[in-house]
């Protein structure tokens, strides 16, 4: 079995350790790596990761010597994304060649996909989505490519349509983690998306906006501002729990409840079937006239229209309503749209409430090398809004 192939091996390394190699500590609980929060939303963090979370994560999430001969992943996240680290440790341990694309681009990860015979790759979803409009600009084939993760950020629904379309032989997997939690802790596997995506039920399509659910050994709930679990499709907080959360931050408290539950700062809800969708990070909701509206669903009506390329939306403060809804738009090369007709586009598919009432038209999005939407600075270079309190 793996199990006794991989105790072998490790016997074996144990017997013959190189003489010149430093002894390695043998101690779960020592740091393994310090990862640094994102901050598009704050400072960053340098979060704690010891060897037993990312363990424990590898175990759930590989099984050892796993993969075939012909395997290979293709890493296009940095090195100090968590990503980054659970892409190279989850390969090494299933014995999978590992392919480094140094600096993303989409022509460039598509060459390299096709020159190694990629079989396996992780994006983030602002990769994905430049990675589709490549491939529609000028198809390239990856008959290697078997299965295909992403995370790290909301995929808009839009974009993963057009990718299952243009890819049908690939296996998607949504995964939903954060760098706190050992990377993921949620799933959406490549079942749910071809039944999702073959689907005319727009109740199971709508799984295609899902991150899955949890993995084995972890529990996720979603909760109200006072900590108390909520029901079935009511937003609140998610908070996550298992032995790979690690919700520890150098020279700080830990984030975790006295329980072992983190609160993740992530704004979604779970179905009746346990499947999690996410709204976007909690500092990110608008709210306006005591409403909370969650800036993805919004974005994903703007991206569904032929026009837009890409598109941001932030809240920004009005008198009336205390926020109002602001998108910044990115038009496809050559297209034409303008705000009224976004406006009535938004108008058409969610309720008035959710219509922008600003709208500003852009070259390029600020985005972090790891793909995240830094919506602070949206705010301030295309509204001229103040930083949130």
């Amino acid at each position: 079995s793996a199990r006794v192939a991989r105790d072998a091996w490790l016997a074996q390394l144990a017997a013959a350790p190189d003489p010149g190699a430093e002894p390695w500590p043998d101690d779960a609980d020592a740091i393994a790596v310090l990862l640094f929060t994102s901050g598009t939303t704050g400072a960053p963090k340098a979060a704690v990761l010891r060897h037993r979370h990312l363990v424990s994560y590898v175990l759930a999430a590989v099984e050892f010597g796993a993969a075939a001969a012909d395997e290979a992943a293709l890493v296009a996240v940095p090195p100090y994304h968590v990503a980054g680290i659970a892409a190279v440790l989850s390969s090494v341990y299933a014995g999978r060649r590992i392919v480094q694309l140094p600096h993303f681009d989409a022509r460039a990860w598509l060459d390299v996909a096709a020159r190694e015979r990629v079989t396996h790759a992780f994006v983030v979803p602002t990769m994905l989505a430049r990675i589709v409009e490549a491939l529609e600009q000028r198809p390239a084939p990856l008959p290697s490519l078997r299965a295909l993760a992403y995370g790290g950020g909301r995929m808009p629904r839009p974009v993963i349509e057009r990718a299952l379309a243009l890819w049908p032989q690939v296996d998607f997997t949504n995964a939903y983690g954060l760098t706190e939690t050992s990377s993921t802790v949620a799933l959406l596997g490549p079942d749910d998306h071809r039944a999702a995506h073959a689907s005319g039920d727009e109740t199971l399509r709508r799984r295609l906006a899902s991150a899955g659910r949890a993995l084995p050994g972890v529990e996720i709930e979603v909760r109200d501002p006072d900590g108390k679990p909520v029901a079935a499709g009511v937003s609140g907080e998610v908070w996550v729990r298992g032995e790979q959360v690690a919700g520890e931050y150098l020279e700080r408290a830990s984030a975790l409840s006295p329980d072992g539950w983190l609160p993740t700062r992530d704004a979604g809800h779970l179905d009746a079937d346990g499947y999690l969708f996410l709204e976007g990070r909690l500092d990110d909701v608008i709210v306006r006239g005591g409403e909370n509206l969650a800036p993805g669903e919004i974005e994903d009506a703007l991206r569904a229209h032929p026009a837009v390329a890409d598109c941001a939306v932030v809240g920004v403060p009005d008198a009336q309503w205390g926020e109002a809804v602001a998108a910044a738009i990115v038009l496809r090369p050559g297209a034409d749209a303008g705000a009224d007709a976004l406006r009535a586009w938004v108008r058409e598919r969610l309720r008035s409430s959710r219509t922008p009432a600003q709208i500003a038209f852009c070259d390029a999005l600020p985005y972090t090398e790891t793909g995240k939407l830094l919506r602070r600075r949206v705010r301030a270079e295309q509204f001229g809004a103040e930083p949130r309190p």
